[in-house]
């Protein structure tokens, strides 16, 4: 039988992120009362995720970006993947503009991932920009302002 969708987690920041640099601290799996799941979900460590079976895997980042020093030119949000549970390299990059002072601006990308070995395949937000006025990508704890959504379509 086709089945359907087996799995899909979502996982959230709960306070704001600021640097360039990986997101590598306060994520929590989304905990709203509406909220619902299937499957078995991913499991998070300093920002890194791991996929808990093999398989064909959606995800999706969504950043909810803020400038509160000025603007920036532009700001780039990637999801980092790796196949050998080292090296990190870009699987997907989006762009967003943020020119001013308290600003927000949002940056949605997604990417297909092939986890073919759950020890070694996962992945990572990370927050780069290109001038000095260095953004935040906006976290709460109550709902989805940066999140990353993961859906396992299929076998491997």
């Amino acid at each position: 039988k086709g089945g359907g969708i087996e799995m899909v987690d979502q996982w959230r920041i709960t306070s704001d992120h600021s640097g360039v640099a990986d997101v590598t601290a306060n994520w929590e799996r989304n905990d709203n009362s509406e909220y619902g799941s299937i499957g078995t979900g991913m499991t998070e460590s300093s920002g890194i995720f791991t996929f808990p079976s093999t398989g064909i895997y959606r995800v999706d980042a969504n950043a909810t970006l803020y400038t509160s020093g000025g603007g920036s030119d532009y700001v780039q949000v990637q999801i980092k993947a790796t196949t050998n549970n080292s090296s990190y390299s870009a699987s997907s990059i989006g762009f967003g503009f943020a020119d001013g002072a308290d600003k927000y601006s949002n940056i949605a990308i997604i990417t297909i991932i092939d986890v073919t070995d759950t020890s070694n395949v996962k992945v990572k937000l990370s927050l780069t920009q290109n001038s000095a006025n260095t953004p935040k990508l906006a976290g709460a704890t109550n709902l989805n302002r940066t999140y990353m959504t993961f859906t396992r379509l299929g076998d491997t």
